[in-house]
């Protein structure tokens, strides 16, 4: 767990922890996490591909966003990418910040890394990860995701998720073929139509929402939304009260209700920093 600190543009102080498990049922953990409060930058990822395939994909998506943010996040390259993007823009299309556009190119970057590694290793051919990435700067938290894992907040008591997944499931919904409440019931709930790494383009989803003072942002695989409700995962984290308790609490919940897929859970609590006593050092990254 880090203790609550701010990069030299983030207004407020975040406290991050994860823990992520493999489950009751599963031989290997596909899942991988990143923390780098450095740069307030948050991923998940869920890898997919059977064998050592999924963990791979994961890993391999984690490390190229580690690298694009040590290596590329700034600089001349970058600067003269946003500047190109910002002029072929299209009417209408909604502008991105360089704060979301580098978010954006660094999910890119782990697409490519899992897709040309396929490429030079048959033995690895399909295989493929969600993620969930969260980019604070300012008041803004950028996120960028693609497949079913989820980000939520918790504000003031109660809980929002602000990715939307893109599975089977929810497409169906959308089609107003299968109702919302039928979905943990539904045989293809965990099919997904989009994943890093099955091709060299992927369509990757970016936003931003404004945080506060008190929020708690939940990055999280579906080893925990397949067994938690959303209220279920509003109430442990509250009862728990910080995120290195609330990671804990969340995997022993979900795997005393079964623990069917791996299952990880990554929290970050937004605090006023004149609140807080900011540290020089890291902090554990992990429990």
């Amino acid at each position: 767990m880090s203790t609550p600190r701010a990069r030299a543009d983030q207004l407020y102080g975040l406290e991050s922890a994860v823990l992520s498990d493999v489950g009751r049922v599963r031989e290997k953990n596909e899942d991988s996490d990143l923390i780098m409060d450095d740069h307030a930058l948050y991923v998940v990822a869920d890898g997919m591909g059977g064998h050592n395939s999924g963990e791979i994909a994961s890993r391999l998506a984690v490390e190229a966003i580690r690298g694009f943010f040590e290596n590329g996040d700034s600089g001349e390259l970058l600067q003269k990418s946003f500047d190109a993007y910002r002029r072929r823009r299209t009417q209408g299309q909604r502008r991105r910040t360089f704060d979301e556009f580098r978010l954006w190119k660094a999910l890119e970057a782990a697409n490519l890394n899992i897709f040309n590694t396929a490429k030079r290793h048959p033995q690895f051919k399909d295989m493929g990860t969600t993620v969930v990435a969260v980019l604070f700067a300012g008041v803004r938290v950028y996120v960028g995701y693609v497949g079913d894992s989820r980000v939520y907040r918790i504000r003031a008591g109660k809980i929002t998720q602000l990715t939307e997944d893109h599975s089977l499931a929810n497409e169906y919904v959308k089609m107003k073929i299968l109702r919302k409440e039928d979905v943990p019931r539904f045989p293809y709930k965990n099919v997904i139509v989009r994943a890093l790494g099955l091709g060299d383009r992927v369509k990757i989803d970016t936003f931003y929402r404004e945080s506060r003072a008190g929020d708690t942002f939940i990055l999280c695989s579906d080893g925990l939304t397949d067994l938690l409700t959303d209220e279920d995962i509003c109430r442990v984290t509250l009862e728990a009260g910080d995120p290195r308790a609330a990671c804990r609490a969340l995997v022993n919940e979900a795997n005393a209700r079964g623990g069917v897929d791996n299952i990880t859970a990554l929290l970050i609590a937004v605090h006023d920093p004149a609140d807080h006593t900011d540290a020089a050092g890291n902090g554990a990254r992990s429990v």
